[in-house]
């Protein structure tokens, strides 16, 4: 293992004797990311489970050096100078069911794929995440961000959440204690802020029985709208959330910016809220662009867009 890196090697061999070979060094992170940019991680940690993922962020938290839990990878933009600290791979991914009453409670861990779980609940005959058939990423950004689709989103799923809370441990938060807002939480209201982060270990999801066919014909026409209106290839999601009364990529399109390119970036021609890669763009090419895109709205209609995405590791911003 190269240890090169600016955390303390006792820290870093701390980490290599509980964790063995899924700790790594210099890792390149444009491969783990929905959008193919970004640098590389100093510490780069896979865990499999919830209670690994407990280890490693009170380690982390403990030594303190900076952590970052990984999911899918969409929803984020990993900077080209790469990020400080450990980034945390979260492979967590056991799910469970209970009857309560007319509902099925639904416990996922947070590294589970969000896409996935819709799958599995639809094939039980469990309704109520259809919404979720074709959005990226795992259920732990999902909780944190407020993912949502199609009229529904995880405030309308969220029972109770399984969080950690830097030097307390771990509770319970129950719905109302997120606070949920579009595409909010108080767990995103962390984000862009210089703290130890509270970390979403499970979810608890309310869901209600319905026939399978009822189910998966209704994932199908989620799924057949995204195709048509939304851009395969690397992007990061939605880049900016819409606004009150209007749609962000309206707006965009309507500023000019449809195929507007930068580098290796574009401004997609399908939907102009997604910004895509398909060039080798670097992550300063779509930083570029997402300026470009909030300057001339501003401008144009009075209007500033506020990023959904969030950006992450070493930025260098013009004064």
């Amino acid at each position: 293992m190269n240890l090169k890196t600016s955390i303390h090697l006792s820290t870093v061999e701390e980490f290599q004797t509980i964790f063995g070979d899924q700790l790594q060094v210099g890792t390149a992170l444009a491969k783990y990311t929905s959008s193919r940019v970004g640098g590389q991680a100093e510490l780069f940690l896979t865990v499999q489970s919830s209670e690994e993922l407990v280890t490693a962020v009170e380690l982390a938290y403990k030594r303190n050096v900076p952590y970052f839990v990984l999911g899918g990878g969409s929803n984020i933009m990993v900077a080209d100078q790469g990020v400080r600290g450990l980034i945390i791979m979260n492979r967590a991914k056991t799910v469970s069911y209970r009857h309560i009453g007319a509902s099925v409670i639904c416990t996922a861990e947070s590294g589970m794929n969000l896409s996935s779980l819709t799958r599995q609940c639809i094939a039980k005959g469990l309704g109520g995440l259809e919404w979720g058939i074709s959005v990226p990423g795992t259920v732990g950004g999902a909780v944190v961000g407020n993912s949502g689709a199609h009229g529904g989103d995880m405030a309308s799923n969220v029972r109770a959440v399984t969080i950690w809370e830097p030097g307390r441990g771990t509770r319970i938060y129950r719905h109302d204690q997120l606070q949920y807002g579009y595409r909010n939480s108080v767990l995103k209201q962390e984000h862009g802020r210089n703290v130890a982060r509270r970390v979403v270990l499970s979810a608890e999801l309310e869901l209600k029985p319905e026939k399978v066919a009822v189910l998966q014909a209704r994932a199908d026409g989620f799924i057949a709208h995204r195709k048509q209106t939304q851009p395969g290839g690397a992007t990061v999601g939605s880049m900016f959330k819409n606004p009150e009364n209007y749609y962000a990529g309206y707006l965009i399109e309507a500023a000019g910016l449809k195929g507007y390119r930068v580098g290796g970036a574009a401004i997609s021609e399908k939907h102009a809220n997604f910004f895509v890669n398909d060039d080798n763009a670097t992550a300063e090419d779509v930083r570029s662009l997402i300026a470009e895109a909030w300057h001339a709205v501003r401008e144009q209609f009075n209007v500033e867009l506020e990023l959904e995405v969030e950006l992450v590791g070493e930025w260098k911003f013009e004064e």
